[in-house]
C-alpha cells in the first residue's frame, strides 16, 4: 500500500471544481453558447466534477479501498486481498493534511489499523493494535500479556488454503541477479506453511488468529525492541516488555515472524491513523488470474477454517 491515490484526486477534483463554478458564477459557456460547445475544460467539468466530489468525499471520510501487498497479517490477510477501510472510526480527517477535525473514536485492542508508516509517511502500513496509549506490552516465553494481565492465547487447528498458501512468497526479482522461479516460490510457501502453528488470541471483543513459525523468533532481531528492551537479545527473542507513550499505539502483525511491524520500528502515533480494516471484498491471485470473491467477509471471519 504504498501510494496514496488522493495525491491525484483531491488537485483534480479542485482544480475542476474551481472551473466548474467559475462557468456558474461567471464563464456561463454552456448558456451563452449552447450544451456542447463550450470550452474543453467547461465540459470536463460538467461532466467529471460531480463524479470526483463523490468519490473523494467516499474516500476521505467514509470507506476507502486498499490491497494487501505482503503477507505480514497471514492468515487474516492474505497478499492479493483487497480491503474496505472505515475511515471515520478513529476520527474524520482532511485528505492530503490528515488533520483531525473531528474526533469519533480512537482503536481498541485487537483493531486491524491501516495507518501510515512512521518513517515514511508516504507508505500506508496495516497491522493488528495491541498496545494503547499508556500500556506495557510485554512477552515472556511465549506469553503476550497487556498491563502484566496475559491476553487469551490457545493452539487451534487451522486449515490454511493450498492456494493461498503458494502465494506467500511472490515470483520474481528478490535481489540483483537472483529471481525466484514461481515453482520454487510455491515450494518455499508449502514448506513455511508445514512448519506454521496457528494460536487463536483474544483481546478485548477481537478474537483472531496468529501464525507463528517453528524454531523461529523475528523478535530478537528486531532493533527497536533491542533498544528499549535489552533482554530480547539475552532471551534470543523469548523476553521484551516496552511502555505505550501517549498518543502513540503499539502494532504487530498476525504472521508474527514475518512482519516488520512495531518491534523493529516503535510506535504509530494518533496522527499516523488512516482507519479501521472492516472488509474482505476480494482477492485478486498474481499473474493474470482473473480476480476471486470467495474470501469476501469481515475481517476475522477465519472461524470456518478451524477445527476445535
Amino acid at each position: 500500500m504504498d501510494f496514496d491515490f488522493n495525491l491525484i484526486l483531491v488537485p483534480l477534483t479542485i482544480g475542476l471544481g474551481i472551473i466548474w463554478l467559475l462557468e456558474k458564477l461567471t464563464l456561463k459557456q454552456r448558456k451563452t453558447r449552447g450544451r456542447g460547445k463550450e470550452s474543453l475544460l467547461v465540459r470536463w467539468a460538467y461532466d467529471f466534477f460531480p463524479v470526483l466530489a463523490v468519490v473523494l468525499i467516499v474516500r476521505s471520510f467514509l470507506i476507502e479501498p486498499f490491497n494487501i501487498p505482503s503477507s505480514s497479517m497471514v492468515p487474516t490477510l492474505y497478499t492479493g486481498d483487497f480491503i474496505a477501510v472505515n475511515k471515520y472510526a478513529y476520527g474524520v480527517r482532511l485528505p492530503l493534511t490528515y488533520n483531525k477535525v473531528l474526533d469519533t473514536g480512537a482503536p481498541e485492542h485487537g483493531d486491524v489499523a491501516v495507518f501510515r508508516y512512521p518513517e515514511n509517511p508516504s507508505i500506508y502500513y496495516i497491522k493488528r493494535v495491541i498496545g494503547l496509549p499508556g500500556d506495557t506490552v510485554s512477552y515472556n516465553q511465549g506469553t503476550l500479556a497487556i498491563n502484566d494481565t496475559p491476553v487469551p492465547t490457545k493452539a487451534v487447528n487451522f486449515d490454511a488454503d493450498a492456494e493461498l498458501t503458494s502465494q506467500l512468497y511472490p515470483a520474481g526479482q528478490v535481489a540483483p541477479g537472483q529471481v525466484l522461479s514461481e515453482d520454487n516460490a510455491i515450494r518455499m510457501g508449502q514448506q513455511e506453511e508445514s512448519e506454521a502453528k496457528y494460536f487463536e488470541e483474544i483481546q478485548g471483543d477481537n478474537k483472531h488468529l496468529v501464525r507463528y513459525l517453528a524454531d523461529m523468533n523475528s523478535s530478537q532481531y528486531a532493533p527497536f525492541l533491542q533498544q528499549e528492551s535489552p533482554e530480547v537479545v539475552s532471551s534470543e527473542g523469548t523476553e521484551w516488555r516496552i511502555k505505550v507513550p501517549e498518543g502513540h499505539y503499539f502494532v504487530m502483525g498476525d504472521n508474527r515472524d514475518r512482519s516488520a511491524d512495531g518491534r523493529f520500528w516503535g510506535f504509530v502515533p494518533d496522527d499516523n491513523l488512516a482507519g479501521k480494516a472492516v472488509y474482505i471484498w476480494m482477492h485478486k491471485p498474481p499473474g493474470l488470474n482473473l480476480p476471486t470473491f470467495k474470501r469476501n467477509g469481515s475481517i476475522d471471519w477465519y472461524y470456518c477454517c478451524v477445527k476445535e
